[in-house]
């Protein structure tokens, strides 16, 4: 834990205070009397700001890097951890009684915060009414996090954009392009000789002869763009290691940029910074830059280890049957940058979960797109299928083709439940499904997916993010009574719709912070083989196995429906009680009352979005 000389200590908090969100609006009197009291203090991986077991004799400001708060009872038990990033303070809430202070702090990366007597902290309070309403507003969205009532999530100020070649150069326009459409106000920093200019963003130059610019005319800077808005840190990935820290240590996101043929570069200059601070992984999110003949990201479980996240993106134009979803990478990277993440949870209801592909497809044309898939059962196979790229007519199209009848089936009364046995029994969707699917992994997909499944030893839900793709939808499917349960690795995998049909929870507990919900068995037709409620009388004949069985599946997933999907902020209900469960040659019907029932929701939907963020879910 250094500090700073007295001049440089007062000059570079004056600098931090001003780009801090919750001094907005204060004078320059109180901002500098600030400076005056406080300690700026630069702080190691690792070292100790608070100890539980002490007074608390100071409020602590975070203006860069990461520290770790854990919260402990009586007994010294964790009952609350988070991270304090820029912007948030420790020890507000604990000014009125220092003693119950009983939380630990630590650093996990290189920081560097303000340090302010609690005495000096009343005393400013007192002297300078600015002050003392910025801190009641910065302590009441503390409240309001800590409660979840604010489901917003904290947006990166400072946005580090590293290039592993030159083909990813022209994301950083595309971002400060579209955050000006939304009324953010980015400036750039940058290595890049050959930057266009963009009107009214302000643009610097970070090296001069290969070096980066000193840290007077770095701190300058900073000051000038304080109150403007959004910096972008953007540079090569082939700078000396100490740049490339400094970094690091500046910003809160880095967007790593890598083409699959760039990865054991990127691989080995991350390496070296998480040797340097381990910490620094959970700053860093992996950029893919695919294009038509690679729109695969690789599958490279070293790499894969030393981001926090990824996203995979494109500047090509789609082609064939693929869809836009690596376009609208770009877009989910703004949606992480604004403090939005969109989930949609999609529920089991076998044929009549085809419904799912009009929604997912009505979403997408109205400009609300996902950020990560949740899917149980029928959900999981359309939702792997539509987040791996495939446009949803290309799925349709298959469906109908490789799940119609066959004649001989045709004949058979109640054929289409025979059929369907016949597929599970002679295992046929898998072969079905690898000729979509390959081997693709889930991580590899362009959208984030999570299948559920049930393990009958455990005797509870299985989620898989990650895994062979096409396996993580045969566990999620494999209907009791239709197929054996699938045994592996100490499991005995069945239907997930037996626990969770409509898996929303699984999207919150993931970090999403709006949540959609398609059900396709919110409705549930009162009739089964002829037979009504209002008709006891009438005599039928005895329904088969399968209908039964079928229909048991569809009666508890309706039963069921409320368990995980509690959470939705948003349920989107299509009436298929016109189909029977088997029709999967009815595809396209079932996505057309899907896409319907979604358009009709959508003006609902964004008015609920625009509570989150007004500037990118605008309301007309």
């Amino acid at each position: 834990m250094d500090e700073l000389d007295d001049r440089a200590r007062r000059d570079r908090m004056m600098i931090e205070l001003e780009r801090l969100a919750w001094s907005k609006g204060l004078s320059e009197a109180a901002i500098g009397d600030i400076a005056d009291a406080g300690e700026y203090l630069l702080l190691q991986d690792g070292d100790v700001v608070h100890h539980a077991n002490e007074k608390l004799t100071a409020v602590v400001f975070i203006v860069n890097g990461r520290l770790q708060a854990t919260a402990l009872d009586l007994f010294g038990k964790t009952v609350l951890q988070r991270y304090l990033v820029r912007g948030a303070v420790f020890g507000l809430f604990s000014v009125a009684n220092p003693e119950q202070a009983n939380t630990d702090v630590v650093a996990v990366e290189p920081s560097s915060v303000i340090r302010l007597g609690i005495d000096r902290l009343l005393e400013l309070i007192t002297k300078h009414p600015d002050l003392q309403m910025n801190l009641y507003r910065l302590a009441g969205n503390l409240v309001r996090q800590i409660v979840m009532v604010d489901r917003k999530k904290s947006q990166p100020s400072a946005v580090g954009v590293v290039h592993q070649s030159a083909a990813s150069r022209a994301l950083t326009p595309q971002l400060v392009r579209r955050l000006m459409q939304i009324e953010d106000t980015p400036c750039v920093a940058s290595d890049d000789l050959n930057w266009q200019p963009i009107e009214s963003v302000p643009f610097r130059l970070l090296f001069e002869n290969g070096q980066m610019i000193p840290e007077e005319q770095r701190r300058a800077q900073l000051k000038e763009w304080a109150e403007l808005g959004r910096i972008f840190i953007d540079l090569n990935a082939d700078h000396d290691l100490e740049d490339l820290s400094r970094l690091m240590t500046f910003v809160e996101v880095v967007l790593w940029c890598v083409r699959p043929i760039d990865a054991n570069d990127a691989t080995k200059t991350l390496h070296e910074l998480e040797n340097k601070v381990p910490g620094w992984r959970d700053k860093i999110r992996l950029v893919w830059l695919l294009d038509n003949a690679t729109d695969v990201a690789p599958y490279l479980p070293e790499l894969y280890q030393l981001v926090q996240h990824d996203f995979k993106i494109t500047f090509s134009q789609p082609t064939g049957n693929r869809v836009t979803i690596l376009q609208r990478g770009i877009e989910r990277i703004i949606h992480h940058l604004r403090g939005v993440q969109i989930g949609i949870a999609l529920g089991g209801g076998a044929a009549r979960g085809m419904a799912h592909l009009g929604v997912l497809k009505a979403l997408e044309q109205n400009g609300i797109y996902v950020d990560m898939v949740a899917g149980t059962s029928a959900g999981a196979m359309t939702g792997t299928l539509y987040a791996s790229g495939m446009t949803v007519e290309h799925v349709i199209e298959s469906f109908m083709n490789d799940l119609r009848l066959p004649w001989i089936f045709r004949r058979l009364p109640a054929g289409g439940y025979w059929y369907l046995m016949y597929k599970y029994r002679r295992g046929q969707f898998e072969p079905m499904l690898r000729r979509y699917l390959g081997d693709k992994r889930l991580e590899q997909l362009p959208i984030p997916m999570l299948t559920v499944t049930v393990d009958l030893v455990s005797g509870g839900p299985v989620v898989r993010e990650t895994g062979d793709a096409t396996r993580g939808i045969l566990e999620s499917i494999n209907l009791p009574g239709l197929s054996s349960p699938i045994i592996g690795d100490g499991e005995a995998l069945v239907d997930g719709g037996l626990v969770n049909n409509i898996p929303a929870d699984v999207l919150v507990g993931k970090g999403c912070n709006f949540v959609l919900a398609s059900s396709v068995t919110a409705k549930l037709e009162r009739e089964f083989v002829g037979i009504l409620p209002d008709q006891p009388t009438q005599t039928h004949g005895s329904p088969s196995f399968l209908k039964v069985l079928l229909r048991g599946h569809l009666v508890q997933s309706f039963n069921m429906n409320a368990v995980g999907v509690q959470p939705a902020d948003f349920v989107i209900e299509p009436d298929l009680t016109s189909f029977d469960l088997s029709e999967f040659e009815r595809t396209d019907e079932m996505a057309a009352i899907g896409e319907q029932t979604t358009v009709e929701s959508v003006a609902q939907i964004k008015q609920l979005l625009s509570k989150l963020d007004p500037h990118l879910f605008p309301v007309a």
